[in-house]
């Protein structure tokens, strides 16, 4: 599937799942070098930038958040950039893109006299869409950590563990796509602003297209801080939910300990043993147990142990 949209002075052309066939028209049509065009064939398993003197190619690999169930799988998107075209191809959907070209397809996207869409202020918009939603995301999976920091409060942190756990599992693998993503893209931008395709201005704005991918990077790192406190919060929280319990349940067992001891003796009947004679028998050992509790049960209070 390929989608097009025409600005003055050029063209983005996106496809979607392409066949061989649409890349090699594609690549004819802006003079894509063979050795890029190759690349497009297929997905790249790792970050990748190469480029000729007509254009560059980038390949970035961003985190899937659109299905429930695939936090571990990213999307691969290529871009080759000219003077005078950018192309991205892509082996998928991908929300961010989609709703970029729903924008532009109705004219959305708002432009003056002083900052027309051109090849470079169409890169930075595309950029600051990709990066928008995983900054989107990244702040949704956020707001579910909020809620498991409340349950774990108030004393729910045995059914948060499994909770933290995912959200730490989730900001460690947008932390990895981005950390993946960060020389590549840096270099991408650098060689675009060596080979002069958009002017000297294009400078300042290839910082400000790397402080979009920086700021997200540092806030993925922020949230991922928060989580792992949490968790080692949450740890802490059900050891001391343990040892209380392991203390309790060693003060009943001490209570009952000389309880016992009490019961077993009286339970011989041999010759000799005292009260066992007597008609209230019964009641005069319950007695010395209950006695025997009460004053544990004082001693313990005492020393503040229950």
């Amino acid at each position: 599937m390929i989608f097009r949209y025409e600005y003055p002075g050029g063209v983005w052309v996106d496809l979607e799942r392409p066949t061989e066939e649409e890349i090699r028209s594609v690549a004819h049509e802006f003079s894509i070098s063979e050795r890029m065009e190759t690349e497009l064939y297929s997905p790249t398993p790792s970050p990748l930038v190469a480029g000729d003197e007509g254009a560059t190619l980038l390949v970035l690999h961003f985190p899937e958040h659109g299905a429930e169930g695939a936090k571990d799988k990213k999307q691969e998107i290529d871009f080759v950039v000219g003077s005078r075209f950018i192309l991205t191809v892509r082996y998928e959907v991908i929300v961010p893109l989609h709703h970029l070209k729903k924008l532009l397809e109705t004219q959305k996207i708002v432009t003056n006299h002083h900052n027309a869409i051109s090849t470079d202020v169409l890169l930075e918009i595309l950029f600051a869409h990709l990066y928008t939603s995983v900054r989107d995301h990244t702040n949704h999976v956020a707001d579910t950590l909020a809620h498991v920091e409340r349950d774990m409060f108030d004393g729910h942190e045995r059914n948060t563990v499994r909770l933290i756990s995912d959200v730490s599992r989730e900001f460690l693998h947008l932390e990895a796509a981005l950390a993946n993503q960060e020389e590549s893209f840096g270099r991408f931008l650098k060689v675009l602003t060596q080979r002069d395709f958009f002017g000297a201005s294009f400078a300042e704005r290839a910082d400000r297209i790397f402080a979009e991918h920086s700021q997200v990077a540092r806030l993925i790192k922020t949230h991922r801080a928060i989580s792992t406190e949490l968790r080692e919060t949450n740890i802490a929280l059900l050891e001391v939910r343990q040892n209380e319990i392991m203390k309790t349940l060693t003060i009943v067992n001490f209570i009952f300990l000389p309880l016992g001891l009490i019961s077993w003796t009286f339970s011989m009947r041999t010759e000799g043993m005292p009260i066992i004679d007597s008609p209230n028998a019964f009641w005069i050992i319950l007695g010395i147990m209950l006695g025997v509790t009460v004053l544990l049960t004082a001693f313990f209070i005492r020393k503040r142990w229950l």
